[in-house]
């Protein structure tokens, strides 16, 4: 008995999996394989097929065939139990006996089918066995693991019990602050609580002494300082005494930021949040020219990537101003590629440049339904490979001295703009703490979490068109500060688009209008 392939096959023909137990060519064992869906019969459970030189012994498995290619002079008997044990195994490693789950598994089956047959012949194994071999478990991978979530579990215990006595040490610190104790009468009350208010009221205990107790409690654990006291607000009656919740969220930050340690919170933006949240239109048209950038600069100087990619768009807050034309100057930049909106008059615009709808009876759209950021009415492309164009290059050299890495940075902006709220992000190699700022021109943030400094510069005009940072860390390749990012944003734009009227197709006067520039960095990058 030898058997030279076990493979999976779809109906039609199409070699799922497929393990070769002698040696065979690629070539053979496919041309083997494609020729198995025309010699197969219909209507029959499981059965076998014999060509001149070998024989097919197969079994369908739903939409599939499980198949054994042997030799004419192999025992069919064992051919069929051979086959039995793979059909048994195949539903344990896939699920879904399907395309999609055999090709999920496919080194699973492949393993299982050598447990099964070795150089062609079946090995006495059962299917548990042959689970159990792949396998492969480990006692000594177990002890390992077990090992190490009872080191985890410890660190946690510590973590508890010494966030425990900073909140305790805390308590008692704010306890000594406030006086600790108040005395009422001839015995004293301990203060555990942040805030107690005692007042008196017109109901009385006994004759005459006219005592009651009022207690608000804002929090019980210490209140921040500086916070107003919740006692403006009186208790409904009837409820006596009552205790506000316990706000047990970020207790742990807090003691750490009491203690004097820095702590940087993440704030999560909110759904829908933009990048650039711009002020909401007052006028009642607004058209805004934005351009990103996209720029690739190299680290030893030139260009990989400059490209420009501009929308001009449309806001109306009154329907009774979406019937209008609007006429723009594109300004004198050659390379700039203008295309319209498919809705567009494309021959008004080539020939007057004016943007109106095909249809002039068809007003454009208005109000709140509208997109948020207005209608896109104009769209233009500009690339190129002249450096000059770049709005702002950065140089980075890193250099190594002794058991210390300086780091030079240096920006150069053109004057073609001028930029607002520019960060340049320099990644750095892991570090413990951080970097040592020898020289800055501008602000700087460490960003712990993800190994970053952010340079930063609130504006770049004709005062600063260069600065510079210098810092140092311990010994780093050169490649560990790059890709260096980039983001800036400007009022000025390569198009120089300006919308020079707006034009009422009905008649009267040209009604308001505003119009907006910005320039943002989409992907700004020196690699």
């Amino acid at each position: 008995m030898v058997v030279l392939a076990a493979s999976i096959i779809s109906k039609s023909g199409k070699v799922l999996v497929s393990r070769q137990f002698v040696d065979m060519t690629r070539i053979r064992i496919e041309g083997l394989l494609a020729a198995f869906p025309k010699l197969v019969g219909t209507g029959k459970q499981h059965t076998y097929v014999e060509t001149e030189n070998v024989r097919y012994v197969y079994q369908p498995i739903e939409a599939l065939y499980l198949l054994l290619v042997t030799n004419k002079q192999s025992n069919i008997l064992e051919d069929l139990e051979t086959l039995r044990l793979l059909s048994k195994l195949v539903p344990e490693y896939s699920y879904s006996l399907d395309e999609e789950g055999i090709g999920k598994t496919a080194f699973e089956l492949i393993f299982a089918f050598d447990e099964v047959i070795c150089l062609g012949h079946k090995e006495n194994v059962t299917v548990a066995q042959v689970k159990q071999y792949c396998e492969m478990e480990s006692h000594e991978e177990k002890l390992h693991k077990l090992v190490l979530q009872s080191k985890i579990n410890e660190t946690k215990d510590v973590m508890k019990r010494k966030a425990s006595e900073i909140e305790k040490s805390k308590i008692d610190k704010n306890r000594g602050d406030k006086g600790g104790f108040m005395s009422m009468g001839s015995g004293r009350i301990e203060s555990s609580f942040s805030d107690v208010s005692i007042s008196s009221s017109g109901s009385g205990f006994g004759s005459g002494s006219a005592f009651g107790l009022t207690t608000e409690v804002d929090s019980f654990s210490t209140k921040p300082k500086g916070r107003q006291p919740s006692s403006a607000t009186a208790p409904p009656k009837g409820l006596g005494m009552q205790l506000g919740k316990t706000q047990k969220t970020n207790q742990f930050l807090a003691s750490l930021k009491a203690e004097g340690e820095l702590i940087v919170e993440d704030v999560q933006p909110k759904a829908g949040q933009s990048r650039v949240a711009a002020p909401p239109p007052t006028d009642p048209i607004t058209l805004t020219a934005e351009e990103k950038l996209n720029v690739t600069l190299k680290r030893d100087g030139g260009i990989s990537n400059f490209d420009v990619q501009g929308t001009l768009s449309l806001q109306i807050l009154n329907q009774e101003d979406g019937l209008i034309q609007v006429q723009i100057e594109n300004g004198s930049n050659p390379g700039i590629l203008f295309k319209t909106h498919p809705n567009m008059n494309k021959e008004l615009f080539s020939n007057e440049n004016i943007l109106g709808l095909k249809d002039p009876n068809r007003p454009f759209p208005t109000g709140p339904a509208g997109d948020a950021a207005g209608v896109g009415l104009l769209k233009w492309r500009m690339q190129s490979a002249d450096e000059s164009m770049v709005p702002l290059s950065i140089n980075c050299w890193p250099s190594v001295s002794g058991n210390e890495t300086y780091v030079s940075i240096e920006y150069e902006a053109s004057s073609m703009f001028d930029l607002r709220n520019v960060v340049i992000s320099v990644p750095l190699p892991a570090l413990r703490e951080a970097p040592n700022i020898r020289q800055i021109d501008g602000e700087w943030r460490y960003d712990s979490r993800n190994s970053t400094l952010e340079w930063s510069i609130l504006l770049i005009d004709n005062s600063n068109r260069s600065g510079s940072l210098e810092f140092v860390v311990p010994p780093a390749d050169s490649s560990a500060f790059f890709p260096i990012s980039v983001r800036f944003s400007a009022t000025s734009i390569y198009s120089d688009l300006k919308v020079v009227n707006v034009i009422p197709l009905r008649g009267g006067a040209p009604p308001k209008f505003a119009q907006r520039t910005n320039l943002i960095t989409e992907n700004y990058q020196v690699v």
